[in-house]
């Protein structure tokens, strides 16, 4: 399965050694070149030479997605980073695409609507400091849209547990319009 991460931050770079180390086809990207480089250097020093062919790095977020199963953003959580990412997201990956967002201050069901793939969006209910830890035996919320098929909610689950996360799955409900 080929997993597109798109932010090297942080975040983003404990996220793509956590998936290589599961065994994830693994395209991380970011805008920000030296992002890049300092994920490049932390990540080989932890997988070491061999292993680093797993995790590609590229620029673009078209390049990223381009075959994609899944997509998870690493932006910051705020509504307007979360909403250009998902447009961009939505636009570029492939119709199998899932999308998959940390967050704990914006409304999945609210971001979906916005996409035309409402049914393969999917959050992850943390903040990036609890899931950059990525420690044996935590366990990750993921909460859905309404629409969010079975077998998108599967693949994402299977996802978090391959990383060695105990994984809780809950429906999530637009935000009421004013």
């Amino acid at each position: 399965m080929q997993v597109a991460i798109i932010g090297a931050g942080p975040l983003g770079r404990r996220l793509a050694l956590a998936a290589a180390r599961a065994g994830y086809e693994v395209l991380l990207e970011d805008v920000m070149p030296s992002n890049l480089h300092h994920a490049q250097e932390f990540l080989r020093l932890e997988l070491g030479p061999s292993a680093l062919p797993s995790v590609r790095f590229v620029s673009t977020i078209e390049e990223a997605v381009r075959e994609a199963d899944l997509a998870i953003d690493c932006v910051p959580d705020e509504l307007e980073s979360k909403l250009e990412i998902f447009c961009l997201l939505d636009r570029m990956a492939p119709p199998k695409t899932v999308l998959v967002s940390p967050m704990k201050n914006v409304s999945i069901a609210d971001l979906a609507s916005c996409t035309y793939r409402a049914d393969k969006c999917v959050a992850v209910v943390a903040d990036a400091k609890e899931l950059a830890d990525m420690g044996e035996g935590l366990a990750v919320l993921l909460r859905t849209p309404p629409q969010t098929t079975p077998e998108s909610v599967a693949l994402v689950s299977d996802f978090w547990g391959h990383l060695g996360f105990q994984v809780r799955v809950e429906a999530d409900a637009a935000s009421p319009q004013n």
